[in-house]
């Protein structure tokens, strides 16, 4: 038995059953013949609430014949929780420490999680959190190079929807980078850093949001009314838009209370274990300041995009003739599925995270929005071909390289596979869909 005193007062104790190394050998008994108590003063790392009946457990680890044995796994009896040792293990241990380790798990449907409280398996947990990372660093690579290319060739850059994408892309970018990094700064003890990668991821996912209603409205402006091109100073507008509006909002919630971003315990899994993360800790501000404005961006590119097909289906009715032969149903799909990726609807797969449906549609979720960076360069550079025109003029050699001038002269169907016109609105035509 052990109590902790300070000021005269039993803060807490500790009592070891008498069985506790029953099942060691007699060699090994004569080792673990220390035992060793660390009290802490704040319950930062201990968020069971009733510690009055805790059990700790013994665990072991086998090194070079010898037994290290440490405490640091607690389960009250209550049925309150605590640590686990779930996904832990020993990394080195020697007479003075143990080294251990333990895997964070985290996936990109942490951001969009409307029940905020379901229960999953622990496997799941593990295969979202390997393909949420192995996605979202596959889609910031492949948006650095989508950035770089439209940065690189003036060409690409002279019409307002390329400059969207490109705002766009910088946004998904960052939001890729900081979700990355969130899971390694949940582990450091510092508040405000918490607060700060959570604002700031926050803040990112926002303008995600607003440049695909953007591009959505872009789009409705330059279909219904055709005169986007007139209009003054219009990237000046968007981009404040764009980034003004997000910064607003994030800038309300933590003026309300700081406290509202911060480290919040997500992933309560089956076997009663959790994961850390530096999110939005509040629920009303997750839902007004992260829900709604998702379903404002949603309706508005669901909108655009139901208009947009519309139109397409009734000039293609009209004029059948001016359509290309060599145009077909695989054609058509992959031109919805790029302005699908384009205005971000696949991030509504979270609407369906519901009851038996929460698991396909978490994965679908993760899936695709963590791979949306790496579609935004498939659809928007790999297989458009005025970006690989340039490419193969500026960075190919010998028989895949072309001539500065080889495009110079465009047909009228090369310039409607491209996207937009020279003047940047887009017209029924002009789409590649």
């Amino acid at each position: 038995r052990s109590r902790y005193k300070r000021s005269g007062s039993a803060l807490g104790s500790v009592f070891l059953p008498s069985t506790l190394t029953a099942g060691l050998s007699p060699e090994q008994q004569q080792q673990a013949s220390r035992v060793q108590f660390t009290f802490h003063t704040k319950n930062a790392f201990f968020q069971v609430f009733d510690l009055h009946e805790c059990s700790l457990k013994l665990v072991k680890s086998h090194m070079d014949m010898n037994i290290y044995v440490f405490w640091g796994l607690v389960f009250c009896l209550d049925g309150q929780g605590g640590w686990s040792s779930a996904g832990c293990f020993v990394v080195n241990a020697t007479s003075d420490d143990t080294t251990c380790s333990c895997n964070h798990l985290t996936s990109f449907a942490i951001l969009l999680d409307l029940s905020r409280d379901v229960l999953i398996d622990r496997q799941h947990a593990q295969i979202l959190t390997f393909v949420t990372y192995i996605g979202c660093g596959i889609s910031a690579i492949f948006l650095a190079v989508t950035l770089l290319t439209y940065l690189s060739f003036e060409k690409l850059l002279r019409d307002i929807p390329a400059k969207i994408l490109v705002q766009l892309c910088l946004s998904l970018l960052l939001l890729n980078l900081v979700f990355l990094l969130d899971g390694w700064l949940a582990l450091y003890p510092a508040i405000g850093l918490c607060i700060s990668t959570a604002f700031f991821l926050h803040y990112f996912l926002l303008t995600s949001f607003t440049w695909a209603g953007l591009e959505a409205l872009h789009m409705y402006l330059s279909i219904v009314q055709v005169f986007t091109p007139y209009l003054s100073r219009y990237m000046l507008k968007f981009s404040l838009m764009g980034w003004g509006i997000p910064l607003l909002v994030v800038i309300i919630i933590i003026s309300v209370d700081k406290d509202n971003y911060g480290l919040v315990t997500y992933g309560k899994y089956s076997d009663g274990t959790s994961d850390d993360f530096c999110w939005l800790r509040n629920d009303i501000a997750f839902y007004v300041g992260v829900v709604a404005y998702f379903l404002l961006v949603f309706v508005l590119c669901l909108l655009v995009f139901v208009v947009v097909m519309v139109q397409l289906s009734r000039i293609k009715k009209q004029n059948p003739q001016n359509q290309s032969p060599n145009r077909g149903v695989l054609t058509d799909l992959r031109s919805v599925s790029g302005l699908v990726v384009l205005l971000g609807l696949t991030w509504g797969f979270a609407l369906f995270a519901w009851g038996p449906l929460y698991i396909p549609f978490v994965y679908l979720f993760t899936i695709f929005n963590s791979l949306q960076g790496f579609l935004v360069f498939v659809f928007h550079c790999a297989i458009k071909e005025n970006v690989r025109r340039q490419w193969r003029t500026y960075l190919c050699c010998g028989r895949l390289r072309l001539a500065e001038n080889s495009g110079g002269s465009l047909n009228a169907s090369s310039v409607a596979s491209e996207g937009t016109n020279s003047s940047g609105t887009f017209t029924v035509s002009d789409l590649r869909l």
